[in-house]
């Protein structure tokens, strides 16, 4: 019996049937502006290989001033064809079948020759765009399907021409960002989508799949109403679309959609208000990450096919473990952010905090070992777990020690926090892997040389421990670190001033202002957020009520700036506004004199303050544990050292995988 019947079932679109009904959403690598092809080929055929029916591209630039930035990947060219070629082919190669997606960032793209309906500019752009004269229009128009023409020749299987998110085409569709008061103003400019539509599926004719990305949740004021909405869905698939495929919010939207506090599958509820109004399929898209939760909004009739995107970078094989009956062998998305879009928007290789191999497969092959040895890894952590692992995977034989009883280290309390619940799978799944792969692990007990005498190659994996901040009055009774906290150890009184506000100054607050988590109730998420249907306001958008915190608590940090500067490029301001919301006071610049009972004693600009606590925790940051490293040294013993134990920082679970995979691929 399929474990997964409606996930794993064919759909037919009428010139084609696809294997099952999960696309893999469109993410930009990095790669596509890269010299290296091959290496995107590799990219995408690990992913064909591992059985997803459709893989849709990074976005394409259908002309030079509709790409994401200057110089980002387009399809100009005889030799851009040439070179997609080497990519179609590899999937093809693999068994899977690909769309290019078309990309138009109208005014979100970084460059001075931005272009848009109306010459409004975008919050995230310092460019106002150039507003587009009917003509200019009608250019952009056939650029498009000129661009799917040539996604044809160069042996694509389909296109998804992008329609949402505030790009181009999503940026007629509302006074947002629509003045026009022409044949393209409003609400004329309805007809547009269907418009681009019926040209693409001329260039392209009738046996090529043709999916139209709408926006079904604009997320910013003035965003389009339900009717709206309906009315270019009717548009598009009268005009010949395959697929109609849902985005959901604006890149400017100050409502979070793909981060890991969104709860899963948390906007399956407005694509299925558009079943039954279409009778082409309709995806579900974002923080899809699990197959029970892609089955489950296929069972409920919520949507005919499911998009996933960064599961895919997690792991590859995602739909062969879940044909297989074994989806808890199947890495977790844990939806960070970190190693994939902070990249990308960084101008680096898009990779996954989870699974470093992802867009740097043909660099990390994972081969069997020439003389397989025995391995002894010192510290369950990630970096620790990751090692193990990937060392078992290739044959050899591998030992793990944990002073602790539980492997996880770090990871064990960063899945304590509300709207971290992800990392408890990806505990479990490290867990699995460590029992599947044979790793022999020793929990309870601190290794010591004699321990490590018969290994052939020691990895030390200690990880941190917290840095004593060294302020008079932190052994008073009222003060606890962020470890006694988080691990149950102590609890909290009604005040508390956080010492330290790095990530774990953030995650710490967040603790202790947080009853009932809203990541597992998306009715509780979508009113802490404001999230509405566009039948009853406009893009969605309603008043935010989040919840009463459960605490008074204040964040204070030395350093002068923004707190919360260090956190990730795309979350970091989720938290911010989170932590605005329950009423965290946020104080940079001062410097601590003494915790007194009353609280914490502190300078700021020049005067002399009380922060009232009944509880003080300390955040202040952490120090390798090197104890062990010292003692081989000693004893001239050779060693590797990864993760925390190598260089202490914040809980930064990503360099710490990526050390230990590396490792690992290169005993």
């Amino acid at each position: 019996m399929i474990r997964f019947p409606h996930l794993l079932a064919p759909i037919d679109l009428g010139h084609v049937t696809l294997a099952n009904r999960v696309i893999m959403g469109s993410m930009h690598t990095g790669l596509e502006e890269g010299g290296d092809r091959g290496r995107l080929a590799a990219f995408y055929a690990e992913r064909a290989e591992g059985g997803v029916a459709l893989i849709v591209t990074g976005g394409i630039a259908p002309n030079p001033e509709g790409a994401v930035f200057g110089g980002a990947a387009g399809l100009f060219t005889p030799a851009d064809i040439a070179g997609h070629r080497v990519v179609t082919d590899a999937v093809h190669a693999a068994g899977g079948r690909i769309a290019m997606q078309i990309l138009h960032a109208g005014r979100y793209a970084l460059t001075p020759e931005a272009v848009a309906p109306s010459a409004i500019r975008a919050p995230i752009s310092p460019f106002t765009p150039r507003e587009l004269t009917p003509a200019d229009i009608d250019r952009q128009i056939d650029d498009i399907a000129t661009a799917a023409a040539r996604a044809r020749d160069a042996g694509y299987d389909g296109v998804e021409v992008m329609g949402s998110e505030g790009y181009f085409l999503n940026e007629f569709l509302t006074r947002h960002t629509n003045r026009r008061e022409d044949a393209h103003g409003l609400p004329a400019a309805l007809g547009l989508p269907a418009g681009v539509v019926a040209r693409v599926r001329r260039a392209v004719g009738p046996d090529f799949i043709v999916i139209y990305r709408l926006s079904l949740l604009d997320l910013v004021p003035e965003g389009q109403v339900w009717d709206d909405i309906l009315t270019v869905a009717h548009g598009v698939e009268g005009a010949g679309a395959s697929i109609i495929n849902t985005g959901i919010g604006w890149h400017e939207s100050r409502v979070p959609t793909i981060a890991t506090s969104v709860p899963r599958a948390a906007f399956s509820w407005i694509t299925a208000r558009l079943m039954g109004q279409v009778r082409v399929p309709v995806v579900a898209s974002n923080r899809i990450n699990t197959p029970e939760v892609a089955e489950g909004i296929l069972a409920r009739g919520e949507a005919d096919m499911v998009s996933m995107a960064r599961p895919f970078l997690a792991d590859p094989h995602f739909l062969r473990k879940a044909r297989a009956g074994r989806p808890e062998r199947i890495a977790p998305c844990i939806a960070c952010n970190q190693a994939c879009l902070d990249h990308t928007f960084a101008g680096k290789v898009a990779s996954c905090l989870v699974n470093p191999r992802a867009g740097h497969e043909s660099l990390l092959p994972v081969t069997p070992a020439t003389q397989p040895r025995s391995v002894a890894v010192v510290g369950a952590g990630p970096a620790g777990m990751a090692a193990a692992i990937t060392a078992a995977r290739r044959g050899h034989r591998v030992t793990l020690w944990e002073a602790g009883p539980r492997v996880g280290g770090q990871l064990l309390l960063a899945a304590q926090v509300p709207g971290k619940e992800e990392f408890r799978g990806l505990l479990d799944w490290f867990a699995t892997e460590l029992d599947e792969t044979g790793v022999t692990l020793r929990t309870g007990r601190t290794a010591g040389i004699a321990d490590l005498a018969d290994a052939d190659e020691v990895v030390v994996a200690t990880g941190v421990t917290p840095r004593d901040p060294g302020i008079a009055g932190q052994d008073l009774p009222h003060v606890a670190g962020y470890a006694d906290l988080l691990s149950g150890r102590i609890s909290a009184g009604a005040r508390v001033a956080v010492i330290g506000a790095g990530g774990i100054g953030f995650d710490v607050a967040q603790f202790l202002v947080t009853g009932a988590s809203p990541t597992l109730d998306p009715e509780l998420w979508r009113r802490e957020w404001g999230v509405t249907g566009p039948d009853l306001a406009p893009g969605g958008l309603t008043g935010p009520r989040p919840e009463p915190p459960l605490r008074a608590v204040t964040l204070l940090q030395r350093k002068p700036g923004k707190p919360g500067a260090s956190l990730g490029r795309t979350t970091g301001w989720i938290h911010r506004a989170t932590l605005r919301a329950k009423g965290v006071r946020m104080v940079a610049s001062i410097a601590y004199d003494r915790i007194v009972p009353e609280g914490v004693l502190v300078t700021r600009e020049g005067q002399a303050e009380l922060i009232p606590a009944e509880t003080v925790v300390l955040c202040a940051g952490q120090v390798s544990r090197r104890d062990l490293v010292a003692e081989l040294t000693r004893a001239g013993r050779g060693h590797h050292v990864i993760g925390g134990a190598d260089q202490a920082g914040e809980l930064d679970a990503k360099r710490a995988i990526d050390q230990g995979v590396r490792l690992a691929l290169g005993l």
